[in-house]
Formats: structure tokens, sequence, C-alpha cells
């Protein structure tokens, strides 16, 4: 037997299950990655994957993967930078159980994750939510259940993973009406609910009726809905509304533009940047940021403010003020008398030499 299948094997019950405690769709994604390395090296190598070992991987195998992933399967440089970090994580892990192979690993961890254009997400203004909105036919169970989800992905900004997962036991619509969530990083968290979505909520839960432990927005067989339906259902949405709202035709609206659309709803609210990070559960982002520096002015619709300039008037600084018991005029503290009594003798340099002066006759 090779090194390559027990360390394979070891990686996933030891590193990622037992000492990582890695989630689930973490564990799915690096098996897909290293299924579809093996299945490339069988074909490149001729070997089959039970016979494969360490050496068999080196970086130019790994490299001429990447390269395939781009042009034969259409990955874009997220997902070929995700594999990569997957190689990367089992190669670190082989270091460990194999340094006889040390070189081969060394050159498999110095390939670089490749650079990428970041655009600038968008966000949804008022019109365009509107028009979301009411693009799902709420005639039918599907188009409720749609709209529900919409209606509180935008108020709450959850990420699509999140709205997954919610079970019918993480809504709470009574006193100070919340959403409870697992979210990034396994942290737990509390997102407050506004009015409208506990009136659509409270319609769709009386519709719903499940037990606690299921999914508030499952498929017809009761499953939990996936990433890519959601995804799919949102692209659908989004071309119906563009009928009304012409400007969605210019936007790739993703489940992620959403979560972006609540932090801007809270910016034109007036809430702080700091507040908007711990509601979306996010790390703090200076009002500079091209994503959140937007204010008033930029969404349509918003009210410009007129500049008053009795409002900018320059204002005087607070007069001081005195703590009781101090005095309010200078004190002057006496000086320190000498320990050593003054020379009374006046020492004085000795004359200096008259200048020459021809005239004089003084040399």
């Amino acid at each position: 037997m090779s090194a390559l299948a027990p360390t394979l094997q070891a990686f996933f019950t030891d590193r990622l299950l037992t000492q990582r405690q890695a989630s689930p769709r973490t564990v799915t994604a690096y098996r897909d990655t290293l299924r579809l390395l093996l299945y490339f090296a069988e074909r490149r190598t001729g070997t089959q994957p039970c016979r494969l070992d360490i050496a068999d991987l080196d970086a130019e195998l790994i490299a001429t993967f990447l390269t395939h992933l781009e042009h034969d399967r259409r990955n874009g440089a997220r997902t070929r930078n995700a594999r990569l970090a997957a190689i990367h994580s089992l190669f670190r892990f082989a270091a460990l159980r194999h340094p006889e192979h040390a070189e081969t690993i060394a050159r498999v961890l110095a390939i670089p994750a490749k650079r990428y254009d970041r655009a600038l997400l968008c966000f949804l203004t008022p019109a365009e939510v509107n028009a979301l909105l009411a693009a799902p036919d709420r005639s039918t169970w599907l188009g409720r259940r749609d709209h529900t989800l919409l209606a509180l992905a935008i108020q709450t900004g959850l990420r699509v993973g999140e709205l997954t997962a919610l079970i019918v036991a993480d809504l709470h619509l009574g006193d100070s009406p919340h959403a409870r969530c697992l979210g990034k990083g396994r942290k737990q968290r509390v997102t407050p609910l506004t009015r409208q979505t506990v009136a659509v909520l409270r319609t769709w839960m009386r519709e719903r009726s499940g037990t606690a432990t299921a999914p508030i927005f499952p498929t017809r067989q009761g499953h939990p809905l996936s990433v890519d339906a959601i995804q799919w259902g949102l692209t659908k949405y989004v071309a119906a509304a563009a009928q009304r709202c012409p400007s969605l035709n210019s936007k790739h609206v993703s489940p992620h533009v959403l979560r972006h659309t609540c932090a801007m709803n809270l910016l034109l609210a007036g809430v702080d940047i700091a507040t908007i990070a711990l509601w979306l559960a996010c790390p703090f982002r200076h009002p500079r940021h091209p994503d959140l520096s937007a204010r008033r002015s930029v969404a349509e619709g918003a009210r410009a403010r007129p500049h008053d300039p009795a409002q900018h008037r320059p204002r005087s600084l607070p007069a001081i003020r005195h703590a009781p018991g101090l005095p309010r005029a200078a004190v002057v503290m006496p000086s320190a008398r000498l320990e050593f009594p003054l020379p009374t003798k006046v020492i004085r340099a000795p004359p200096r030499p008259p200048r020459h002066n021809p005239r004089l006759g003084i040399r």
C-alpha cells in the first residue's frame, strides 16, 4: 500500500473531523476537490488511485490540474483558489507524517493563489426591492415561501447558508421578535425583526405548521432548500422584476447582494457603521470602504438634505471649569534655599593686551 491512501483517510478522520471539527460543508468541499484530483491523476499517469503515491502528486501535476480546472471545467479564480487551499491543507498534514517526501510537499505548498479582480458589489434601491418582493406569485405555496424568504433575507441580512439552516425553533415572533442562527465561524447571533417581517413570517408559519426542528423554508418533500435552489429562484424573480423595474437588468443580483442591501438600508436609516458590523456579524469596516461608503445621496429616491449654514456655525470652546478646592489664580511656588554659601569675592578676568596701532606707536 502506498503512503497516500492512509494519509488521505487520516486527513478526513483525524484532521478534519476530530482535531478541526470541520463543518459538513467543509468536509464535502475537500472531498470533492481530492476526488477530482485523484481522477485527474489517474488519467494523467495511468495509475489507479489506490496505487498513487505522494511523489506522484508533484508540483507539476498540481499546476496542470489547476489549469485543467480553469480551462476545461470553466472554473473561476475563486474556485481554483478554493481547490488549491484544500490541496495545501492535505499536504501540510502529510508533511508531519511523511518527512521523506519533504521536497515534493514543499514544492506543492509553494504554489501561490491566483489573483483576480474584485468587482464592487451592488445593492438594491427601495424601488428595486419592492419590485423583487412583488415578483413571486403569492397565490401558490412556492410563491408564498419564496416571498417570505426574500423578505427575511433583505431585512435581516442573513447569509444564504444561515437561511437554509433556519428551523422553526429559531424564530421568536412574540415580544422582542428575533431570529437566532449559527453564523460564520460558529458564532451564535440574534437578529431583530421588524413589524413588516414579523407579519409576513406569522402568515407563513401558520401555513407551514411544522415541528420545532423542521426547516422554515422546505422543499415540497420537506427537506431544507439548497444554496443552488435559492440562487436559481432569485435569478428567476429578478428577471420577472426587471419588467417592472428596468434598472435590475444592469445588476447581477446574488444572495450576497441582498445582504448588502440590508447594510445600506441600515446606513440610510442613520445606524452607525460599528452597529451594522455587529448586526451582520462581519468585521468592522471603515466608512470609506466602497461597499458602505455611500451616504443618503447615493441611493435613488433618498432625500438630499439641504445645506443649512445655521447648523454648521462655528462653536466656541466651553469655559474652563475649576474643580472645587483648587485656587483660581496662579500659584508661585517659593524657590528652594541654597545649601552652600555663594562666593563673596568677585573674580575678574585678566586685562586684554592692547591692539597694535601704528599711529600711536603701540605695538
